[in-house]
């Protein structure tokens, strides 16, 4: 989105891992010296300007001819300015003073994290090769017989105890992880050789529903390879587009436009069109279902600690888009829809519908051929900082299971985009996303790690446990929402080692880790067609037999995507206009029969209604049917006009 004038692309850049502490306290010192030599510069001129001035005063009192005193004055004349230049100068040197004396402290701390990083790190590696040399120990010490058996890699993974639910925040660091460097050796575990020793070691990680948890390296209709989800699977039957016109270089001053709307509701203010991408929020909320064959995976699962992993991961795909996606979609007018028949195709038929204005809610709703449903109600809560945009979604996503019931829901997190004013835009996630099985009250927790400057972590970092009913932890969870996700079964787990703020960790030894998801490369010239993935260009492409009020049909998006941003503009301000008006007159016919003594209804969305969700207790809305049978008829004479 080119919407800044001013670029300053190190205000992107990835923080460095390989900082120099040597270097740093070299700079250090010579800033320290240079620190007091500006003192005491500062000192002299204050001192040396003063005499001048007190000199020169009293030669204005000597009698001198008055030639001599007229000079003496123009002298005086000019020591009055340059004592002026002096403090100003001296104030400059004495802001430069604090400001180098507060970074000479932030760097101090800076430092001082860094030797602490380089400790914690030290005792991790310390753990591990304790734990190595025992591992070593307890193959030595197996019978002959046992040396020949297949082995089986693992990598030890340490996770901290989990705080309560009510005592977490986006800024804890109560969950930790320590994979295996990718260049030491394997670890064996020679317990799990024998499938019978395995279970009996396991006796404390079996509290899976319906059974003994089946192991992801034996073959069955859920177990996930390296090569799964690598590409789509199936080939559409129609041939959808590629490709969209490529994206206007237009220059627009945001701050101009945004400097009065600190704090207001990012849905209240009105922006051009400059500032959007060609899709409307109904549609990227579709764009959740891109990788919709992890929930056709995980409806053939027929273990349900299993089929957790896989809804986890579907959770953390939808975020796969946004990471280059710092446009705004266009906010859906009141009555508006948007179908993704995918039926043929996918099995799968979705429909979303804006239900609210204000507080703008959209209600969106899909169901599969093979074997689930999901639906879901999401209200976009956002305030301008500044500096900084905070998206936050509000509402519950419920995915459920035919032929299993199981019951899923979870939330999103928190999106960010950053250097709104200066700088080249980037968008970070943070926050938890906790999974619920509601049948078998099954949990996943995920953590989003937000950025961090002085962070050594993997950026976009995502990481997780899944658990049983009884709370004890089956796999590990771990990869980057803007990349894949991978799984690691625990095969056992220990108390290690207590935190820096005095918490006991468990250190789990799980099985080599396999991927989940993966995300499908972005479409050549992805750059100029507003970063968009191969579902997302086709989106918005033209279809016959579609809801007079689908987004595919509004007039000022279509514009936009044709480029023709400025008549776009016009159309975009007729319509919201056009929304205004609806909006009035509806309010009047309320007041007139609130006068008449009659009652009134509010405004009702035609394609959904609101219920009570019995999982969470909240109203939400929820579909109702008729959509796709009125398609089938073409009836669309309930349909509102407002285009």
């Amino acid at each position: 989105m080119d919407c800044c004038p001013i670029t300053d692309d190190s205000a992107d850049e990835e923080p460095t891992s390989q900082s120099d502490h040597s270097e740093i306290q070299g700079t250090l010192k010579t800033l320290a010296s240079k620190l007091d030599d500006l003192s005491t510069c500062n000192d002299l001129i204050a001192k040396h300007g003063a005499a001048l001035q007190r000199s020169l005063s009293e030669l204005e009192t000597l009698r001198v001819p008055l030639e001599g005193g007229e000079k003496i004055k123009a002298v005086n004349e000019r020591a009055t300015l340059f004592r002026i230049t002096s403090n100003a100068m001296i104030n400059a040197c004495r802001d430069f003073l604090n400001l180098a004396e507060s970074h000479s402290r932030r760097w101090q701390r800076v430092l001082q994290h860094e030797r602490e990083q380089r400790t914690h790190l030290e005792e991790t590696i310390e753990q591990l090769a304790k734990q190595h040399n025992s591992l070593e120990r307890a193959w030595r010490e197996v019978p002959a017989h046992a040396v020949n058996t297949p082995e089986i890699p693992t990598s030890t993974t340490g996770v901290s105890a989990r705080p309560r639910k009510e005592e977490a925040s986006d800024e804890d660091e109560d969950t930790e992880y320590f994979d295996a460097m990718e260049d030491s050796p394997a670890f064996i575990t020679v317990t799990a050789t024998d499938p019978s020793q395995h279970r009996r070691s396991q006796s404390n990680l079996s509290g899976a529903s319906g059974g003994q948890p089946n192991d992801w390296n034996q073959e069955d209709n859920c177990s996930v390879s390296s090569n799964d989800f690598s590409g789509k699977d199936l080939q559409p039957h129609r041939k959808r587009r590629t490709q969209i016109p490529e994206k206007p270089n237009y220059s627009l001053n945001l701050w101009s436009i945004m400097k009065n709307c600190i704090g207001k509701e990012l849905s209240k203010i009105p922006m051009p069109v400059n500032f959007n991408e060609p899709l409307s929020m109904l549609q990227r909320l579709t764009e959740d279902l891109e990788y919709h064959e992890l929930l056709d995976k995980a409806a053939r699962c027929e273990n349900s600690l299993e089929q957790m992993c896989l809804v986890a991961a579907f959770s953390v795909s939808s975020y796969s888009t946004t990471v280059h996606r710092t446009a705004k979609p266009f906010n859906p007018l009141l009555g508006e829809t948007y179908e993704l028949d995918r039926l043929e195709e996918f099995g799968y038929r979705s429909l979303c519908e804006q239900v609210s204005h204000h507080p703008p809610a959209a209600a969106h709703h899909v169901m599969s051929q093979r074997g689930w449903t999901l639906w879901q109600e999401i209200t976009i809560a956002s305030k301008f900082r500044g500096k900084y945009l905070s998206i936050m979604p509000l509402g519950a996503i419920h995915l459920q299971f035919h032929a299993s019931g199981n019951h899923y829901v979870w939330r999103k997190v928190t999106s960010t985009v950053h250097n709104i004013i200066v700088g080249k835009l980037w968008i970070d996630q943070s926050g938890d996303i906790d999974i619920v099985n509601h049948r078998t009250k099954e949990t996943c927790q995920l953590k989003f790690s937000p950025y961090s400057y002085f962070s050594r972590e993997v950026p976009r970092k995502v990481a997780g446990v899944v658990k049983d009913s009884d709370g004890q932890a089956h796999y590990i969870l771990s990869g980057t929402w803007d990349d894949k996700m991978e799984s690691a079964k625990i095969v056992q787990s220990s108390r290690g080692s207590s935190s820096s703020e005095g918490k006991q960790k468990t250190v789990y030894q799980t099985l080599t880790p396999k991927l989940l998801w993966k995300k499908y490369p972005l479409p050549e010239n992805a750059e100029n067609m507003y970063y968009f993935s191969s579902l997302a260009l086709t989106l918005n492409e033209e279809e016959e037999g579609v809801c007079w009020t689908d987004s595919r049909l509004r007039p000022d998006q279509r514009l936009m995507e044709a480029g023709r941003w400025d008549e776009a503009n016009v159309e975009k301000q007729r319509l919201e206009e056009k929304q205004r008006a609806t909006r009035r007159r509806r309010e009047a016919e309320a007041s007139k029969n609130i006068e008449e003594g009659q009652g009134f209804e509010g405004y009702r969305p035609l394609w959904f209604h609101q219920r009570t969700d019995e999982m969470t207790g909240e109203t939400i809305y929820v579909y109702k049917g008729g959509y796709w049978e009125a398609k089938e008829r073409q009836e669309w004479s309930t349909c509102p006009d407002i285009f």
